[in-house]
């Protein structure tokens, strides 16, 4: 399998590690990009980029939350440029959407698009109208609905890109607020330990196992080292176990036991989130523009 020159530099960016290494590790893998940092986090202890996921789509995560009956959603809505996706009217649509999702809380994205839409038609409609307005494509993406259920439901927008819905047992409406706050910036991806499921444990045991095999110490010892890198990962991937964001001396778990709270559940949306942008080759395409004038 060819390897591309934009795969390598993905990978040399994700871990750190020189070009003929990620290479060598793609070739290895056959383009398996996953599999590829695996390896190299074997054979080097590569450290792998924390944000799991590229931001490589223009748009915005508009939030809606209802006070009252304490129920709030985010809907992410993706542009082609980021002109688009900072235009009123694009915005005042995502919003629209996240106002809708509250209310007549949709199965799932079909639901959502055949919802009719404030003003006449449906979502899809009107999607479709500012299709035709600014000349590019735009796509609902996704969206999270969470209600607090007689808890504090809090919510936070950073910058239109990244928004997030967490909701408390316990605490006041400035605790999740805060916490929601934390989400945005350090990105966990469960709430506790124990939601983290076995088959993504297992994969990053093995990784450290690999690692300390090459230590040579005593198999005693390397079950230790193991299983306190293992410890480490499940604290930085898992709300409860991160330095809280306003106090780094104490953790989340510490905070919210200190204030008589706990988090039931939280959505965080990043625009773009997962999505590859195509590489192009700015060089060649002005160079073809010169020559087709």
């Amino acid at each position: 399998m060819a390897i591309s020159a934009a795969q390598v530099k993905d990978l040399r960016e994700r871990t750190g590690l020189g070009m003929m290494e990620c290479k060598a590790a793609l070739t290895e893998t056959d383009g398996n990009m996953e599999a590829a940092i695996d390896l190299l986090r074997k054979k080097a202890g590569a450290k792998v980029d924390k944000k799991a996921h590229r931001v490589a789509a223009e748009g915005v995560v508009a939030a809606h939350v209802d006070t009252g009956s304490r129920v709030g959603a985010l809907v992410e809505v993706n542009s082609e440029t980021d002109f688009v996706a900072k235009e009123e009217r694009f915005v005042g649509f995502a919003q629209a959407l996240a106002a809708l999702v509250v209310e007549k809380n949709p199965g799932d994205l079909e639901a959502l698009l055949a919802l009719g839409y404030p003003g006449g038609g449906t979502v899809a409609e009107a999607r479709a109208a500012l299709v035709a307005q600014f000349g590019e494509n735009m796509t609902v993406r996704r969206f999270a609905r969470l209600e607090a259920e007689g808890g504090v439901l809090g919510h936070y927008v950073h910058g239109r890109r990244i928004g997030v819905l967490v909701a408390l047992t316990g605490g006041e409406p400035a605790l999740a607020r805060d916490l929601a706050m934390h989400i945005a910036a350090n990105k966990p991806a469960y709430v506790r330990p124990d939601e983290v499921p076995a088959d993504v444990v297992a994969r990053e045991k093995a990784i450290y196992v690999a690692q300390a095999a090459e230590s040579g110490k005593p198999a005693d010892i390397i079950e230790k080292m193991v299983m306190g890198k293992v410890r480490k990962y499940l604290e930085d991937i898992t709300l409860v176990g991160q330095p809280f964001v306003k106090d780094p001396e104490t953790t989340v778990a510490a905070h919210l036991k200190r204030s008589g709270a706990d988090v039931k559940r939280f959505f965080r949306l990043e625009v773009g989130e997962g999505i590859e942008r195509e590489v192009s080759n700015f060089a060649s395409e002005v160079m073809s523009q010169v020559k087709g004038s």
